[in-house]
């Protein structure tokens, strides 16, 4: 075995340990976080994607709502998004590495997922995102929410940019916060866990996903946004 089919494989056996850690955090109380999921060759070439975005504004500001139901809202969110697409080489690369946990939760936890759709996501400073839920409760739209990271290494407390998870009972109750450091995969129950993004003191870099049932129907396709 070559040095990089060693390497591979010890990326590939890393990944399916913190999967089973996923599965099992999501079982016992909805919500996972798992530093350094992401290979630092990974992480930097996502970064560089992000990066040339950028330089191209190609990003564009987030709304709430979805298809013609979207509108841009300032007062709750304040962040700038471009879709993954499957055609490009290095968003396909984060998107194979979602769909092998798609596969592990699928296992695990009986879920239906049927696909999975993400977003770059740019905070700049002074960015922030309300506190929400990402799914309609019994709406079967989104099941799972995913964050990565992808901020650079010197990223401090003092940042901001931090990711609040509420107790979906009692909405008051801040169950865990999230540090946005780079490489880190948060993953939650959709419908579960209200959350918030606080405000950025700095660029903050990440990709937001989430993994979908099939909610087609004879008379009303759901197709991906």
């Amino acid at each position: 075995m070559t040095q990089a089919q060693d390497s591979l494989l010890a990326i590939h056996n890393s990944v399916n340990v913190m999967n089973e850690r996923i599965v099992q955090d999501l079982y016992e109380k909805g919500w996972s976080v798992q530093p350094h999921y992401l290979g630092i060759g990974l992480q930097e070439t996502l970064r560089q994607r992000l990066d040339g975005l950028e330089a191209q504004n190609a990003l564009t500001k987030a709304g709430i709502g979805r298809h013609d139901n979207n509108k841009i809202a300032p007062n709750i969110r304040k962040d700038l998004t471009f879709w993954l697409d499957h055609e490009q080489a290095q968003d396909a690369v984060y998107l194979n590495l979602m769909e092998i946990l798609r596969l592990a939760l699928n296992k695990g936890l009986f879920l239906g997922l049927f696909e999975y759709e993400a977003h770059y996501a740019v905070y700049p400073a002074g960015g922030f995102y309300k506190k929400h839920i990402d799914a309609l409760k019994g709406g079967k739209n989104r099941i799972v929410s995913t964050v990565c990271y992808l901020n650079d290494a010197d990223w401090t407390g003092a940042d901001g940019g931090k990711l609040n998870l509420y107790d979906m009972e009692r909405t008051d109750e801040l169950m865990h916060v999230v540090e946005p450091e780079g490489a880190t995969l948060v993953v939650f129950l959709s419908e579960e866990i209200p959350h918030e993004v606080t405000p950025a003191h700095r660029t903050r870099r990440s990709i937001a996903g989430w993994f979908r049932c099939n909610a087609s129907s004879a008379d009303r396709p759901d197709p991906l946004v």
